[in-house]
């Protein structure tokens, strides 16, 4: 499941490099209904604070759906940045790190690509 979450991301960040915005959107609210079975409003109203518990307790969600979260609300901010909306591209990247973070020190796997993309996110905000 992780692996095609993966690659429907990358098509998705590749429509946000073309500037396919609207189409990009739309692929992004396919992907969270389709791994998640939430739209991304749903994950933006939970405080950042209380994401991953609320997520793991309060929804039952594993440590493979919080790292395709991870990935989506990171996709998510590089759609809000490409629009030109700051703040939403802030929310999305601070829980995007948040669960990127949680996901690094409870995997105990060491993942090149997962610390790349924690400190992408990090120059972001």
């Amino acid at each position: 499941m992780i692996e095609m979450a993966a690659t429907m991301i990358a098509g998705i960040l590749g429509l946000i490099r073309k500037g396919e915005l609207d189409e990009a959107s739309r692929e992004l609210d396919i992907a969270f209904n389709n791994f998640l079975r939430e739209d991304s409003a749903f994950f933006q109203a939970i405080p950042e604070e209380e994401i991953t518990d609320r997520l793991l307790h309060d929804h039952n969600y594993t440590n493979g759906h919080l790292e395709i979260l991870a990935e989506l609300l990171n996709a998510e901010a590089e759609l809000e940045l490409a629009q030109g909306n700051r703040p939403g591209c802030l929310e999305f990247s601070r829980k995007s790190l948040i669960l990127f973070e949680f996901i690094d020190r409870e995997m105990k796997t060491y993942s090149p690509e997962r610390l790349e993309k924690m400190e992408t996110i990090r120059k972001r905000i």
